[in-house]
């Protein structure tokens, strides 16, 4: 029976779906219905991570520090997890109070071809004697050979997990399986998979993950997430009840009740695959650009699936906001030029 990690990003990635604006209270109420499941972990903070609160990503109901101390105190085995990228967060304003509010696991993240900005907070983390994960974002983006360059840069800095991030849900099951099996081969550290469901196949891709040799996966109760959200958590326990060899320590009757819990108070409308979602994961941009990207169209009589397809050429990543404007801009006066 093979252990492996359940790591819940509800009240992290589902920030995304509600504008960052998570209450005290429902980050209370959630945290105790996850001790109660017996869950390995859980991240909390905003969608984009510690520090990342701001005019150009969305600004968060509450602070870091709220958000933080009120779940550590509903936590007694469950441990307290952040997502770190290096552009938002620095390591004395934002990493060193984490810590001591009560972090348990910091999961620094960077671009998948730019892990070298990763190496100051993994080696801070490990100062404090703290779990570090690197996480590798954009998977899609980069080649399988030069993701595993990556990877084992993180493993050289202390990184002690190394987790790839399908942010775009453009992966199918053989992308999964080539990827994770490469590292599970070359590196010495846990391996860990993150899928978004723009195109249907989180699950899917979530188990060829770990019949590849992954031991952490990422998932989010009722899928609760940018775009078309992550793996739902409760589906995932389901369906690895029906696997032998996978042991998740999760209790299912209870993790159910936190998805009827989390329905009723946090998940203000259920997250569905939308058409343009499956864009998304077509043209391979960050889930969370859903939102402006058909704002912005909107106002400039833009075809919104034709803004994606551009920022996927151009590799926008999350952070860079600032592109859609200038691509909406730039189809637009494509648009007025035809019509003269």
């Amino acid at each position: 029976m093979k252990n492996i990690i359940l790591y819940d990003v509800s009240l992290r990635d589902g920030s995304h779906a509600i504008a960052h604006q998570l209450t005290a209270d429902q980050i209370s109420t959630y945290a105790r219905g996850a001790e109660e499941s017996n869950l390995y972990a859980i991240e909390v903070g905003h969608g984009n991570g510690l520090g990342a609160s701001s005019l150009l990503v969305g600004e968060s109901k509450i602070t870091d520090e709220v958000m933080l101390k009120t779940a550590k105190e509903q936590l007694v085995n469950t441990k307290l997890g952040i997502h770190l990228i290096s552009g938002f967060a620095t390591i004395n304003k934002d990493l060193k109070n984490a810590i001591d509010y009560g972090v348990d696991i910091v999961r620094v993240a960077s671009h998948s071809t730019e892990a070298d900005v990763t190496q100051r907070h993994i080696g801070y983390v490990r100062e404090r004697d703290k779990q570090a994960y690197g996480l590798l974002m954009n998977a899609n983006m980069t080649t399988p050979e030069i993701l595993l360059q990556e990877a084992y840069k993180m493993q050289t800095y202390g990184a002690q997990a190394i987790v790839i991030l399908d942010s775009s849900g453009s992966f199918l099951p053989s992308d999964v399986e080539k990827r994770i099996k490469l590292l599970v081969e070359n590196l010495s550290v846990p391996i860990g998979f993150h899928a978004h469901n723009n195109l249907g196949l989180s699950v899917y891709n979530s188990i060829a993950a770990l019949e590849a040799g992954a031991s952490i996966i990422d998932a989010s109760i009722n899928g609760f997430g940018a775009g078309a959200g992550n793996t739902p958590l409760e589906v995932l326990v389901g369906v690895l009840t029906k696997y032998d060899g996978y042991n998740t320590g999760v209790d299912l009757y209870k993790i159910l009740d936190l998805a009827d819990i989390a329905r009723l108070r946090i998940v203000k409308s259920p997250v569905v695959i939308t058409p343009l979602s499956i864009v998304g994961g077509l043209a391979s941009v960050f889930s969370a650009f859903s939102g402006k990207i058909k704002t912005i169209s909107s106002k400039y009589g833009v075809d919104p699936r034709d803004v994606f397809f551009e920022l996927g050429k151009e590799k926008v990543i999350g952070g860079q906001e600032d592109k859609i404007v200038e691509v909406v801009i730039r189809l637009h006066k494509c648009l007025e030029e035809n019509k003269i």
